[in-house]
């Protein structure tokens, strides 16, 4: 899997790059970041690797540009990977037509539904073939591996972990959309990629998931902001997931509720930082 280095910039000692390849998952050329500390440059150490996934409209470039998160990743010796949010340059009809379904908006499922399912496989592709590609092409230390993500991010973080028991030694999330068969984005993406078959949708739900999962302990980190207007519209739920998730003994929450942030990069940058830290202490222990 051959990669193309768009650019690189030095940052805190560190490397920020970006890189294209041909996913052969999604069948498109991809885009994604990824922060090498100096630890990885400088040491040539094998270190853990992070993802972040990304909300909405975005591209792998929000979080690398707005987050600040090198910093923190450069002190604590972390790889940091962050994808685009969906296929891209596949031209399949109405995939431009709405800021919540098409691009930017994969969702991180694996569609089933034509056209989608020739290009948006999102999901194996987060979970496979990006690590398979990381593995093979940078200094990653063998069975550490995090992930979080913002928003639709958050959403796809959380299910990446809970379907795949001891894949992800730590899972953060901003803001997540907490429980998608319940909100209007998550509807909408959920009966565009999977179908209208409510039952499809609960494997991709992470309410759904937490209130199923019984094996490998897994503790989840929810972040949320206490004046973020998708919060009082109701997308995000994440009471639905901590509710669903208080009576199962395998998973552990951590929620913490920042008063007066809303669902923006301000939020994010305010708070990235902890939840770097709180990932490499997992991951390096």
């Amino acid at each position: 899997m051959k990669l193309e280095l768009v650019s690189t910039t030095k940052c805190f000692e560190g490397e920020q790059r970006v890189y294209k390849h041909h996913s052969s998952v999604l069948d498109c050329d991809m885009t994604f970041g990824v922060f090498l500390p100096p630890a990885a440059i400088e040491d040539k150490a094998e270190c853990p690797v992070l993802y972040f996934l990304s909300g909405l409209t975005c591209t792998h470039e929000n979080f690398v540009q707005k987050s600040g998160f090198q910093r923190t990743a450069a002190s604590q010796g972390l790889i940091v990977v962050n994808p685009d949010t969906s296929p891209r340059g596949v031209e399949l009809p109405g995939q431009d037509d709405a800021y919540d379904f098409g691009s930017g908006a994969g969702f991180y499922v694996d569609a089933t539904e034509a056209p989608w399912s020739k290009h948006y496989k999102m999901y194996s592709y987060v979970t496979q073939e990006l690590p398979e590609l990381v593995n093979a092409n940078f200094s990653v230390l063998p069975g550490k591996k995090g992930i979080f993500g913002h928003s639709m991010g958050g959403h796809g973080a959380l299910i990446c972990a809970l379907k795949n028991p001891g894949l992800y030694q730590s899972v953060s999330a901003f803001a997540p959309i907490a429980n998608p068969s319940e909100c209007p984005w998550g509807q909408k993406a959920f009966a565009g990629y999977l179908g209208a078959n409510r039952d499809d949708w609960a494997q991709w739900d992470a309410t759904s998931l937490v209130s199923k999962y019984a094996s490998t302990p897994q503790e989840l980190f929810i972040d949320q902001g206490s004046a973020d207007n998708f919060l009082a519209g109701q997308q995000l739920l994440p009471e639905k997931l901590l509710a669903a998730a208080a009576p199962n003994d395998h998973i552990q929450t951590i929620f913490k509720q920042r008063e007066g942030y809303d669902h923006s990069y301000f939020y994010i940058a305010t708070f990235v930082a902890e939840h770097v830290e709180y990932h490499a202490k997992l991951l390096k222990a």
